[in-house]
């Protein structure tokens, strides 16, 4: 299981004094569960998945991992060694007795015919997909994915997202998505965390999707969007009050 607890974060402002930009973010995760923070861009998402990957430890609270466990993470940028092929980059990361592993996402993903390719003549979606990829490569036990479809066209990002749900589930990987679209969250994770919008921010609703990663029927996904879209315009209408 996963927990997160972070009672606050905070930066030094430009006049030397503390600014809070989390405060009382409370979760868990079981082993398998996918996780998505849900909210507007500028609110300390990015922050919270840096705190928890173990890449920011000043703040309070604390975080519990399972007691043996792999992280793997995808950031907003998929951070690829620009003077390595995707070949090495791969190679780089993934341990020697994952590479056949390792081989089977390439086909799942669609790298094999790009393998010799350099970082710098990658499309955006090819970038992501090996950035998938090599968090995947690694059989994480958590995997944080920050805005992984951003800047995707419509079309790649679902195929990408349908693609992704399989190897979750197949690999039973206790996962948490950062994302402002709605519909992505629906789609990926068993449970919706919504960001106030607010400095600091705080979790102000948590909303359950039993059927994530299956096929919703589209009035059962509508009813969904709405629940969610409606508990955002209450949360803007009492901080607009």
């Amino acid at each position: 299981m996963l927990e997160v607890s972070v009672e606050t974060k905070s930066f030094a402002s430009d006049k030397n004094c503390s600014k809070s930009i989390l405060s009382s973010i409370h979760f868990y995760l079981k082993e398998g569960e996918v996780g998505a923070i849900l909210g507007p861009s500028g609110y300390g998402k990015t922050t919270l998945m840096r705190i928890i990957a173990g890449l920011d430890k000043d703040f309070i609270g604390n975080v519990t991992y399972p007691k043996s466990w792999r992280l793997g993470a995808v950031f907003q940028e998929p951070r690829l060694l620009p003077w390595r092929s995707i070949s090495d980059n791969l190679k780089i990361s993934t341990p020697h007795d994952q590479q056949e592993y390792c081989a089977k996402l390439l086909d799942i993903f669609g790298l094999n015919k790009h393998l010799d390719l350099f970082p710098g003549q990658l499309s955006l979606g090819l970038a992501r997909r090996v950035a998938l990829v090599r968090a995947l490569a690694i059989k994480p036990d958590i995997l944080l994915l920050d805005e992984p479809f951003v800047s995707l066209d419509e079309q790649l990002a679902q195929e990408l997202r349908i693609e992704l749900s399989r190897v979750i589930d197949a690999s039973n990987i206790t996962t948490l998505l950062v994302t402002h679209d709605i519909d992505e969250a629906i789609a990926l994770s068993d449970r919706l965390y919504l960001f106030s919008k607010t400095i600091p921010a705080s979790i102000h609703e948590v909303i359950d999707n039993p059927m994530a990663r299956h096929a919703l029927a589209p009035e059962a996904a509508r009813e969904l969007k709405e629940k969610i879209l409606t508990a955002l315009s209450k949360e803007q209408t009492k901080q607009a009050n």
